[in-house]
């Protein structure tokens, strides 16, 4: 009897079901990542060997470049919580438009009555725009209202207290960050964090 030959077929994978997890991953990466902010003044922060991962939330950054000083609220209920109490200590109404605006503000160094003219710019028209920084002396020390507010809605919020961190260039003068420093204190803050870029020896 003839031995009947079986016809031999080319294996083939449907890759229907692997492209559709692939693009759902890919969706996934790209709605949960954090796009990075360009901060107002270019800061080359000091190195460090230990590493500690930056807060999403309840979290607020006091930048400190070329003798100003800027801050960042992480959260957009607790920026508008912040600028609606700034507005009323300063006796300033924001409109709507205007406290969006500043929830999208991952950092600004301007003064209150410059708020508005700053809001009101575009995203690339404020990159360009030279920001003078938030003041900080004995006669207008608005960064002090600044993270007072900040921690007070972020109490009332989130029932927590808001962690601060100094981000300094490693070339600033110290008198700027001693007088940062000098604000937190008289604020009771005596537990903050310092900003570094991560070393790769040990010091």
């Amino acid at each position: 009897m003839a031995k009947v030959k079986v016809p031999r077929k080319s294996t083939a994978i449907d890759m229907t079901a692997m492209c559709d997890v692939a693009f759902l991953l890919l969706t996934f990466f790209i709605l949960t990542a954090k796009p990075r902010t360009e901060e107002p003044v270019p800061i080359d922060v000091p190195k460090s060997s230990i590493q500690q991962p930056v807060p999403d939330e309840n979290f607020a950054t006091i930048s400190v470049g070329k003798d100003k000083a800027f801050f960042g609220i992480e959260g957009t209920d607790l920026r508008r919580a912040t600028l609606t109490q700034m507005g009323e200590i300063y006796k300033t109404t924001f409109t709507p438009e205007e406290i969006k605006r500043f929830t999208t503000t991952a950092s600004f160094g301007v003064p209150m009555n410059q708020l508005k003219q700053f809001l009101a710019l575009s995203v690339e028209d404020q990159k360009k725009f030279t920001q003078p920084g938030i003041p900080r002396d004995s006669v207008s020390n608005e960064l002090f209202n600044w993270i007072r507010e900040a921690r007070k809605a972020t109490v009332a919020l989130h029932q927590v207290q808001m962690r601060i961190a100094i981000k300094g260039d490693n070339k600033e003068a110290y008198p700027v960050i001693k007088d940062v420093i000098n604000i937190l204190q008289k604020q009771k803050v005596n537990k903050f964090s310092l900003i570094t870029a991560v070393s790769g020896g040990k010091k």
